[in-house]
């Protein structure tokens, strides 16, 4: 039973949205970032950039966060961010050029993280999860939620298409050809009907944003101990989050690039492939895997197709059975020495939305030896890895859609 509740919700007026939000921080370069703050005196980005305000770009730990929060609350001063009257959930509509995804932004508990009702399937890094809990403590407020999935549900599907027929409190597009648009869902007998669905569903599962959810538990759990009158509905207690149906997920691979060989040859380290692997040189025909256990390798200027030899691997549980992880187990780690894939400097992850001519150009710039592919994980994959109590490899996955911040800010 997953409990999904309303929220009061901080938020941009209307006329300034658009100039508001914001791609994720980590998605700008420094010139990008320049720019952006330079031309536009209202984007989020003066909030978790303050630096800027000083000529000051290195500002960093509790000094940043404190900085942070104090141009939040300009912006609230200056009346660019105003909280809503009464709680509700926000239905957010992202149109790309290529896809449509439509799901609600609710209040999740972190009760239902540490019993398992919301489910991760990658593991996290202590220090980062140290790090986003120190800056939601100082700043006191999440501007961007966490990405859930959950099962197809004609319940929640009637609320969001009725209030797709009316006009919407948001709708603007932005340069990379997107459109945004929200409703907010304030209605008693609307929020009960989603509420209500939600308590039948079983299983939430995180599809992004694994550190912020840990974090925001984290955080939960330290401000328990300080509160000696915690009641468990206080809003720390919830973190903020974009449901959405499994059906409107886009999964894409991450493709894999390493530094060096270990030590061998090219030709030394085809023999060592063809252990596990049925090995065919495409040479300048670019190879993309059509089936499971099949991967792409990019080596010494020419295309290799890998297929698994099921003989010579063990298939032992479901993770045994994830691209990602047998290309892992057969080569990462025994042949290029790979051990910590979470850590290790040989070893880049590149998302692959294109024709895959990244695996070659990476490759033939001199920056790396040998790449691979493979094809991405489907959902069902997923939660079969997830329901058995097991974490996938990171960098398996590439989910969409990506969320823009500040849409809704979730105060505790």
């Amino acid at each position: 039973m997953a409990i999904v509740k309303p929220f009061k919700a901080v938020r941009a007026t209307r006329d300034k949205i658009a100039l508001v939000s914001s791609k994720s921080y980590e998605i700008y370069t420094p010139e990008m970032l320049d720019a952006k703050l330079a031309f536009n005196p209202y984007t989020f980005l003066h909030v978790i950039n303050p630096g800027y305000k000083y000529h000051k770009q290195d500002i960093s730990g509790e000094q940043r966060f404190k900085l942070v929060h104090n141009r939040y609350l300009e912006f609230k001063e200056d009346d660019i961010f105003t909280q809503d009257e009464t709680p509700g959930f926000y239905i957010y509509q992202k149109i790309t050029p290529t896809n449509s995804f439509c799901g609600i932004i609710a209040a999740t508990s972190v009760d239902d993280y540490h019993n398992n009702v919301i489910k991760k399937h990658e593991g996290t890094l202590r220090e980062r999860e140290l790090l986003f809990e120190n800056y939601l403590k100082n700043t006191g407020f999440n501007a961007e939620p966490v990405l859930l999935t959950y099962p197809d549900n004609n319940s929640i599907d009637g609320v969001i298409q009725k209030y797709k027929n009316k006009r919407p409190e948001y709708q603007f597009a932005t340069t990379d050809k997107d459109t945004h648009l929200l409703w907010v869902v304030n209605d008693k007998s609307d929020i009960q009907q989603i509420a209500n669905a939600f308590a039948n569903i079983d299983t939430l599962y995180i599809a992004d944003g694994h550190h912020r959810s840990t974090s925001s538990c984290l955080l939960a759990q330290r401000l328990e101990k300080e509160n000696p009158n915690h009641t468990g509905d206080e809003d720390y207690n919830f973190f903020m989050s974009y449901l959405l149906p499994e059906n409107q997920l886009s999964i894409y691979e991450f493709n894999r690039f390493i530094k060096d060989l270990n030590g061998l040859t090219p030709d030394e380290f085809l023999i060592e492939l063809d252990t596990f692997f049925r090995i065919e040189n495409r040479g300048q025909e670019l190879y993309k895997p059509k089936e499971k256990h099949h991967f792409s390798m990019y080596l010494n200027g020419e295309f290799y197709a890998l297929y698994l030899r099921k003989s010579a691997y063990n298939f032992t549980d479901s993770l045994s059975q994830l691209d990602a992880q047998i290309l892992y187990t057969t080569v990462l780690k025994p042949i290029l020495g790979i051990n910590d894939i979470r850590n290790a400097s040989k070893i880049l992850y590149s998302q692959d939305k294109s024709d895959g001519l990244e695996l070659k150009t990476k490759v033939d710039s001199g920056d790396f030896k040998v790449s691979f592919g493979m094809l991405p994980t489907d959902i069902n994959e997923l939660k079969t890895i997830v329901d058995a109590g097991l974490l996938m490899p990171p960098k398996t996955t590439y989910i969409e859609p990506k969320l823009r911040s500040a849409l809704t800010i979730y105060e505790f």
